[in-house]
């Protein structure tokens, strides 16, 4: 064990792992300049597909198309994946004449999913043949069948799927792309579908999801002295205090920003009223806006702060930068 040990210390693992990179990244340009008509007709057969999209294999080739599944899913192409075991005992019910069926299989003889083909075939639902041997049975049973053959795995012994399993990866993607595009599918779109994710929660998260409300609002009215304007903005937190007329309209701002300019000015606080000192036409913003509207307000009035308003200029929230990073949003 220790002189094998020893034998790999004496190689050079960068100059290996360049060379693993090159075949794999050789064998998805070879596949692509071999792209034909089969392609355009299984991209075409998949946006038409009034089903689902359903991606079989076993082993390694089972392992990526789950993963070409997850991405058929997750770019507005309804997709699954069924085992080729599991298919022929019991699973097969999942499949329907509506459907499509991506079958995955380097060799295309594999056993298990060879073995369930016919049976996809009766009940009428389209198979699309992903495999690197175009003479072979899987192949031959299928409606459509996309070349994903490589010249050598990347594996050193030419035996540990590596190369194949990339190459029938970049194909399930080109395949995805190319639906997603001709969908129309869009940002927002994919933000329904990853409403945990970042993009998710910048794309569908709005003001109103993170303002606060009601009496978390700081507010005081022009005739209100300084004094109960910096205690407002001690107790709410949120480093400002809107000023507010009788009916709940903006009519200004007082931040702890502008607290500091005025004692550094020097001047005597005491007996000012809050009117005398605030910003006028402060910066708002609408509840329907998404919240990274916000943030980029806020980053280009260098502010931290942010009232709510409504259409008629009525105070209905605020927020701070500190809510929005709370959000997920910065």
């Amino acid at each position: 064990m220790s002189t094998t040990l020893n034998a790999l210390r004496d190689h050079d693992f960068l100059a290996m792992a360049r060379e693993a990179l090159a075949i794999e990244a050789s064998a998805i340009a070879a596949m692509a300049d071999r792209l034909d008509s089969a392609f355009v007709e299984a991209a075409n057969l998949v946006l038409a597909c009034p089903g689902r999209v359903i991606l079989i294999g076993v082993g390694k080739s089972g392992l990526i198309a789950k993963k070409i599944a997850a991405t058929f899913a997750s770019t507005g192409t309804p997709s699954f994946f069924v085992h080729a075991t599991e298919a022929s005992h019991g699973d097969l019910g999942m499949i329907t004449a509506d459907d499509v069926v991506v079958a995955l299989s380097n060799s295309g003889q594999t056993e298990e999913l060879v073995g369930v083909l016919p049976a996809i075939a009766r009940r009428g639902a389209k198979i699309i043949a992903m495999t690197g041997k175009l003479e072979s049975s899987l192949a031959r049973q299928a409606d459509l069948v996309l070349d994903c053959g490589v010249d050598k795995e990347a594996c050193p012994l030419n035996l540990a799927p590596t190369a194949s399993t990339t190459a029938a990866l970049a194909m399930g993607d080109a395949l995805a792309v190319c639906v997603l595009k001709a969908r129309g599918f869009s940002e927002e779109d994919f933000a329904l579908s990853h409403p945990g994710g970042s993009l998710g929660r910048k794309l569908l998260t709005h003001v109103r999801d993170v303002m606060r409300q009601g009496d978390r609002i700081p507010k005081v009215r022009p005739s209100d002295t300084l004094s109960s304007a910096i205690l407002e903005v001690t107790r709410k937190g949120l480093g400002m205090t809107a000023i507010v007329d009788d009916d709940n309209r903006l009519l200004g701002v007082f931040t702890d920003g502008d607290l500091r300019r005025l004692i550094e000015q020097g001047l005597d606080l005491r007996g000012l009223l809050v009117s005398e000192v605030m910003r006028g036409s402060p910066k708002s913003i609408r509840p329907d806006r998404l919240a990274v509207e916000a943030v980029r307000m806020m980053e280009v009035n260098h502010i931290s702060q942010v009232i709510v308003t409504d259409e008629h200029n009525t105070v209905i929230g605020a927020l701070n930068f500190h809510d929005l990073f709370e959000a997920k949003v910065v």
